[in-house]
Parts: structure tokens; C-alpha cells; sequence
């Protein structure tokens, strides 16, 4: 089954800040569409930073968005939920520290990104437990079958996933492409750690997927008429 409504999220989020007027951060960062994660550049672990000097609150429970792009998501659930700390991901350095310019501005304590690739780097990152909770949205789709190798959900991802959650934690993931939500459905269905709430094998409707805020692509698929495909996991 798929999800093509639109998410109402909270009311709360209508005075959210998305961006600001500071020419040299709100400007839209000139990056590549797409970036090929196997490239020799992006194969080497990067070290974690001092969380202490990152967050404000580390006790805070931790929420990841891996391949944050231009940031927005993650930005507006920082604000609205100021409890929880957010991690972003991101393979594009620009928009990396366009993001953490942004963040600056706004003066917020519970929000970060960093320029990594995931699939290197988020094993050294965390600390097992660490993890309350993870978003992959709209990746790259990577649509030919030599290139999928390429794609940022992989079987040694969840297993990374895995070990980091603590039980009971929520995975989301979106992807307005069918092939690239059934892969990305078919590898944590696959991962014996992960419970799929619409049962293996299902996406997620509305009665089950979260109300949330929607990213920027999933606002302009939606206002096409087109589908979401969403899958909700929990971790056992």
C-alpha cells in the first residue's frame, strides 16, 4: 500500500524558523546534485566530535537524520521538540556548513550537522545506546543496477543501526520512488532487531506513520499529485 496524503504536523511548527536574512548563510549553497559515496574522498571514518561541546544537554535523547541536505527538516524539529537533540548527516560539505551557519544564527544548542559519509563513519560516531531515533528520507536513488551500491540505506547500515538504537526506538523512512523504499523497506525487514509496524513486506498508511513535518522534497512530491512510500520500524 502507499501514502500520498499530506502530514499535518504540529501547529506549533507555523512559527518555526526555516531560514534567516543573512544573505551569506540564507543563499542557496552550489552543490552537486549527487555525490558518488564510494569515491575515494569519502572513504575514510571521520573522528567524532567532543559531544559535550556540541549539545548543550548530551542526557537528551538523540535524533538522526542521515543525508540531511540542505538541513530544513532537522532545523524545524530542533525548534519544536527542544528537548531532543538532532543530528544530521551529509555528504556535500556545502550544505554541511551552510547548515551549521544557520544553526549559529539561530542560536541553537540541541541541533548539528556534520559532513560525513554514513556508511564510513557512522559506526565510530555513536556509542552503542546512544541512538533514540532515525530518519532516512528521499535518498539518492541510484537507479541503475551497477550504481545501487551506492545507495545509503545497506544491509551493514541497519546492522550499524542495530547497535546503536536503544529498544524500542522509531525508524522513518521516505522515498517517493518505489524501487528505493522497497530496498530500503526489504533491508530492515531483513535485520532481525527491527519490528516493521505495517507488518514485513508493507509500507506504512496513515493510521500508523507519524504525523510529522514535511521535508522540502516531500512537500513538492505531494503538491504534484505524486506518492510517498513511507516504512515505520521500531527496534526490539
Amino acid at each position: 500500500m502507499q501514502n500520498s496524503s499530506t502530514p499535518q504536523p504540529n501547529p506549533s511548527a507555523t512559527e518555526i524558523i526555516v531560514n534567516i536574512s543573512n544573505e551569506n548563510v540564507s543563499r542557496r549553497a552550489r552543490v552537486r546534485e549527487h555525490v558518488n559515496p564510494l569515491a575515494k574522498k569519502y572513504s575514510v571514518a571521520i573522528a567524532p566530535p567532543v559531544w559535550a561541546e556540541v549539545y548543550a544537554d548530551c542526557s537528551n535523547p538523540l535524533s538522526l537524520d542521515i543525508g540531511s541536505a540542505r538541513g530544513r527538516y532537522i532545523l524545524q524539529m530542533a525548534q519544536l521538540k527542544p528537548n531532543w537533540n538532532f543530528l544530521g548527516l551529509e555528504i556535500r560539505e556545502p550544505l554541511v556548513d551552510r547548515c551549521n551557519e544557520v544553526r549559529d544564527e539561530l542560536g541553537l544548542k540541541n541541533l548539528h550537522y556534520i559532513f560525513c559519509n554514513a556508511n564510513v563513519s557512522l559506526a565510530g560516531l555513536l556509542t552503542k545506546g546512544s541512538l533514540h531515533e532515525v530518519t532516512v528520507q528521499f535518498p539518492d536513488p541510484w537507479f541503475k543496477r551497477r550504481q545501487q551500491k551506492r545507495r545509503a540505506v545497506q544491509p551493514e547500515l541497519v546492522a550499524t543501526l542495530a547497535e546503536l538504537l536503544v529498544p524500542n526506538a522509531d525508524v522513518f523512512l521516505q522515498s517517493d520512488v518505489l524501487e528505493v523504499a522497497e530496498d530500503m523497506r526489504q533491508h530492515f525487514d531483513a535485520n532481525e532487531n527491527f519490528i516493521n509496524l505495517a507488518g514485513a513486506g508493507n509500507f506504512a498508511d496513515d493510521s500508523i506513520f507519524p504525523k510529522h513535518i514535511p521535508t522540502e522534497r516531500e512537500s513538492s512530491v505531494i503538491s504534484q499529485g505524486l506518492p510517498v512510500y513511507r516504512a515505520y520500524f521500531k527496534r526490539k
